[in-house]
């Protein structure tokens, strides 16, 4: 299970370090495209996969549907992690993301999230994020408390 959250500074490449904790689960290809809430995702081999065999199964006449599995092909890449454990992120990616200098690479189960530090840390804000809501909501869905 993909889990943590690290820091790193892409270079002037636009290359970032895959943290040694979750580079065994991720392997040494993976694939890296656009995410929700402004961040990449970057799914394993496998996990990607799984993914697109669930898009797969959404019905083409849908336009919400097409809008979604073009959302996340269209900016896939496949990326390879160096001798040095480094990755490349395209320029498409970086842009998306607003990388530039800081990100940070969460573990967030079956992938990791890439996102611009400052991007990150707004998205933990108290004023954004509250976790007693975010409870509140899981349990709407059937979720169990702990």
């Amino acid at each position: 299970m993909l889990i943590g959250e690290f820091e790193h500074s892409l270079d002037a490449k636009g290359r970032l370090i895959m943290p040694a904790k979750i580079r065994d689960d991720m392997g040494d290809k993976f694939i890296i495209t656009k995410g929700l809430d402004g961040c990449l995702f970057g799914f394993s081999s496998k996990e990607w996969d799984n993914f697109e065999e669930k898009l797969k199964t959404l019905p083409l006449t849908n336009k919400n549907a097409r809008d979604f599995v073009r959302f996340f092909l269209s900016g896939a890449t496949e990326c390879e992690v160096d001798k040095q454990g480094r990755f490349l992120i395209s320029g498409n990616l970086r842009k998306y993301a607003s990388l530039e200098k800081e990100a940070v690479i969460t573990g967030v189960g079956t992938r990791i999230e890439i996102w611009d530090k400052d991007k990150w840390e707004s998205y933990n804000s108290e004023e954004n994020l509250s976790a007693d809501q975010i409870a509140e909501n899981m349990a709407s869905l059937g979720m169990l408390s702990i």
